[in-house]
């Protein structure tokens, strides 16, 4: 028996990744504020296991006692290898530093890297289950952007948290999995997001409307099989951040 829990499953990559284990008859375990109806009703048809827990990952005393319970069900089901996609993720505050809002920003820090943090930490406490802990990152964490401050910080912060954690179970003889994952642009709400946002803010964004109107943004659904193609591998490299380009 396999399983996978996925933040952000309710649109967007999260989704696509969550119908692409169901269609494998993997177990789903969706953590968003608002519920997929459509997620729901395919694990259904395919006698898929799936159950939503609803979560403000902004927040950090939720997500500590979302996945506590997460960890509970875990320990009742035992799965033989639990997939972890930390998916969800906020682009905003877009703006350039000395305007950002601190709350915004807070927030920010909190969806992109503390809860991928908390949900790991909670999580490696599973036992007799195998983890593979996929953080969803981005380009920004390797280059400024600006008026992604905020985006390009905490991108930047889960990768390192990403080769911190590999290596320390590496020394510790464990045979979790720990990666990041870059998956480029794609059509998805965070790209509407982006391209409402002003000159002013956001510097490049002329660039980032060309991406829609020349195509240039790869649907969601050919990101998520990327990603788990290489989940059901057998290649996996413990600590390395995988771009979407070297993998189709």
């Amino acid at each position: 028996m396999r399983f996978a829990i996925i933040t952000g499953a309710s649109k967007g990559l999260g989704a696509s990744i969550a119908e692409r284990m169901i269609t494998e008859k993997v177990g789903v375990i969706a953590v968003s504020r608002t519920e997929n109806a459509e997620l729901k009703e395919k694990a259904s048809v395919n006698q898929v296991f799936y159950q939503h827990f609803s979560c403000n990952l902004a927040v950090p005393e939720e997500v500590e006692k979302c996945f506590h319970e997460i960890l509970s069900l875990l320990d009742s089901k035992k799965p033989e290898i639990t997939y972890v996609i930390n998916n969800a993720g906020a682009i905003d505050p877009i703006t350039t530093v000395g305007t950002l809002d601190h709350q915004a920003l807070v927030q920010n820090v909190n969806v992109n890297l503390t809860a991928p943090m908390v949900i790991t930490n909670t999580l490696l406490k599973l036992r007799g289950s195998k983890l593979k802990i996929v953080n969803v990152s981005s380009g920004a964490a390797e280059r400024p952007i600006q008026g992604w401050s905020a985006y390009c910080s905490t991108k930047a912060g889960l990768n390192m948290f990403t080769e911190t954690a590999a290596a320390e179970l590496q020394t510790a003889g464990s045979d979790h999995e720990i990666i990041a994952f870059s998956p480029g642009i794609m059509d998805t709400d965070m790209q509407s997001t982006i391209r409402s946002s002003s000159k002013e803010a956001f510097f490049d964004l002329e660039k980032f409307k060309e991406y829609k109107e020349q195509g240039l943004l790869r649907p969601a659904e050919t990101v998520a099989n990327a990603l788990v193609n290489l989940l059901f591998g057998d290649q996996v490299e413990s600590g390395k951040i995988y771009r979407v380009n070297d993998l189709i």
